[in-house]
């Protein structure tokens, strides 16, 4: 049973400095379910403390340390992974074999990517005379999310360790369960102490304190754009790197030729998805202007057979958003797209019907939406989706590239090459071609307002490491 009053530092639970606390509300019932700890600047600093004592013998370990301690790590968390779905479930209300199956087994599969490249890995490289060493950068302090909560703090906490730096982890304090379990995971598998420590709170309070300290090398942030460029500005005055993964209003573009109904159901289901609650979500469905009413027909009838309910019920498509912060913004942007004139296809306002509490959100898409609308350029993080309408494919082109995000991208054409001419000319970090999913050992990461940083694999490793010359290394 994990203990949410306590942080891990330093390989031990520990009480906070100060006793604060949050209640935890399950999303599905509006009701609190326990309380969990939150920290302060005082918890950041022996957290920080500790992983700087750490590192200076963490840092020297070798090769076959490190992937002997990731393969433990994996072992274990194996044995974890029903319990780690079932509290993701709970607490940000994935119907519970997706949280299992998808949400549960992001982090593994990140685990054990990340034990795969580290085995092959070329640390040092020759360059003329110099040899070209990679080093881990230090402490890193990390911000995770709640809506893919172990996704991100595999893809963050599995390449540090491979590196050989040690951390600080904030997990969300909406989803902080599933973070406790995955540091008694690490504890199991004997990571050394200090190497990795867990500091539950709030981001003006915790995140803020990392962000500004000293002592932290790197600060590896996903969250929110206008949350991401706080972190930036507090991280300027101590220089230390820093690795964004942001907000996303993701194009996907089917251009004409292509398969209506396949790409048009696939896009709808990978935008439900999660209740809508991923970073690229391909929010913006792009189509022939003359395909509209077909197209409208096609995503309505997937909206329709969506049911978003109870998590552990049978049968749930989809189950709610995170909290009543998310689904009151995400109904004033329902309502918002009615306002400015896009034609409502599916859902709409409120409840779900039968639905009488819970955040649930009416899987809900729009049609005839302008580039312009308010609901084609902010990012809902909900099941809402937008059908927009474009003239030729350079139409189609300069509407996906139309806005401060570059995360993802999605293109559906009549062959693969016409799919392959549009993906490179969109601005984005991620671009899938006809419906192929994300390769986990390929980089994740956005353009423009989307973030700055590399996640997965070898890009992920990569971002964790300082690159230093040696010349003279290789002179004769």
């Amino acid at each position: 049973m994990v203990n949410r009053m306590q942080f891990y530092i330093d390989g031990a639970w520990v009480d906070p400095a100060v006793k604060k606390s949050t209640a935890v509300v399950n999303p599905a019932t509006e009701e609190a379910m326990y309380e969990v700890a939150l920290g302060s600047k005082v918890d950041v600093d022996k957290a920080v403390a500790a992983a700087k004592r750490a590192f200076a013998t963490f840092s020297q370990t070798s090769r076959e340390d490190r992937v002997a301690l990731l393969s433990k790590v994996i072992e274990v968390y194996k044995g974890r992974l029903k319990e780690i779905g079932a509290a993701v479930s709970d607490e940000m209300g994935a119907p519970l074999p997706m949280a299992e199956k998808l949400q549960a087994g992001a982090g593994l599969g990140h685990l054990m990517t990340t034990l795969d490249v580290l085995k092959n890995y070329h640390f040092e490289e020759p360059v003329g005379t110099a040899m070209v060493l990679r080093e881990p950068i230090g402490v890193v302090g990390m911000i995770t999310p709640w809506n893919w909560p172990l996704n991100q703090i595999a893809c963050k906490v599995a390449p540090a360790l491979a590196a050989g730096c040690t951390m600080i982890l904030k997990p969300s304090e909406f989803t902080p369960t599933s973070a406790l379990i995955f540091a008694e995971i690490l504890h199991e598998a004997g990571v050394p102490k200090g190497v990795f420590n867990l500091v539950n709170g709030l981001g003006p309070e915790v995140g803020a304190a990392m962000s500004e300290h000293p002592d932290i090398d790197m600060i590896s942030f996903t969250g929110s754009t206008r949350a991401g460029i706080d972190v930036a500005k507090r991280a300027a005055p101590t220089v230390k790197r820093v690795s964004q993964e942001l907000g996303g209003k993701s194009p996907n573009v089917i251009l004409e030729g292509a398969d209506l109904q396949k790409a048009v159901t696939g896009g709808v289901m990978h935008m439900f998805n999660n209740s809508g609650q991923s970073c690229n979500a391909p929010s913006r469905m792009i189509v022939p202007l003359s395909k509209m009413k077909e197209v409208a027909a096609i995503a309505k009838a997937v909206a329709d057979k969506t049911k978003a309910g109870d998590p552990r019920a049978e049968g749930t498509t989809i189950g709610p958003v995170v909290n009543r912060g998310q689904w009151d913004k995400i109904q004033g942007l329902i309502k918002k797209g009615i306002d400015e004139g896009a034609t409502l296809v599916a859902g709409g306002p409120g409840l779900p019907e039968g639905v009488n509490k819970g955040f649930y959100v009416r899987p809900t898409i729009f049609a005839d939406v302008t580039p312009d609308m308010t609901i084609a350029r902010e990012e809902i993080f909900g099941p809402v989706l937008t059908i927009i309408g474009a003239k030729d494919e350079a139409e189609a082109v300069q509407i996906a590239n139309d806005t401060p995000y570059g995360l993802a991208g999605y293109v559906s054409a009549d062959t693969v090459e016409s799919a392959k001419r549009v993906a490179r000319q969109i601005r984005a970090g991620n671009v899938n071609l006809q419906g192929v999913p994300n390769d986990r050992s390929a980089p994740f990461g956005g353009y423009k307002q989307s973030g700055n940083g590399r996640e997965w694999g070898k890009y992920g490793l990569e971002d964790f490491l300082e690159v230093k010359a040696v010349a003279g290394f290789n002179a004769a």
